[in-house]
């Protein structure tokens, strides 16, 4: 990136740095980032959603692994916000490990999870991320990812 964006970064400029679509982009606002270090970021959870149709019928859920998922990408976006790639260029990262996932809690409509991503290692293409998502202060996962960008 050229120049360091202002936050908050809205819904379209995140779908300008992902490569995830409808109903799989999981991240709706940056709120703070520190290039190289950390992110925070929300993701609103609604009734809409469409895994809440199966997960679980009568007493929706959202599954742990979207939890998850939702901070690889926010730390998807820490990286881009961190390094200076060519305009019109976009990285693809893929999630290659996960190591001490923990879930706390349930993630329900209604709630709206924050995600605080620190950069822990940067060699080469390879980031290592401790993520932590949480609900109104209070912990519902966390875990370490390794992301890698593909090469090919």
């Amino acid at each position: 990136m050229n120049q360091t964006p202002t936050v908050p970064i809205e819904a379209w400029d995140i779908a300008k740095i992902l490569p995830h679509r409808y109903p799989f982009l999981l991240v709706d606002r940056v709120l703070a980032f520190e290039v190289g270090k950390s992110l925070t970021a929300v993701k609103n959870v609604t009734i809409n959603e469409p895994f809440f149709q199966g997960h679980f019928p009568g007493y929706p859920v959202m599954p742990g692994v979207l939890v998850i998922e939702a901070l690889a990408q926010a730390s998807g976006v820490l990286v881009y916000l961190s390094s200076h790639y060519a305009p019109g260029t976009h990285p693809l990262y893929f999630l290659a490990k996960i190591d001490k996932a923990k879930f706390t809690r349930i993630v329900k409509p209604g709630d709206q999870l924050t995600f605080d991503i620190e950069l822990k290692r940067m060699i080469r293409r390879v980031a290592i991320f401790h993520g932590r998502a949480s609900v109104d202060g209070r912990p519902v996962a966390e875990a370490e990812m390794m992301c890698a960008e593909k090469t090919d």
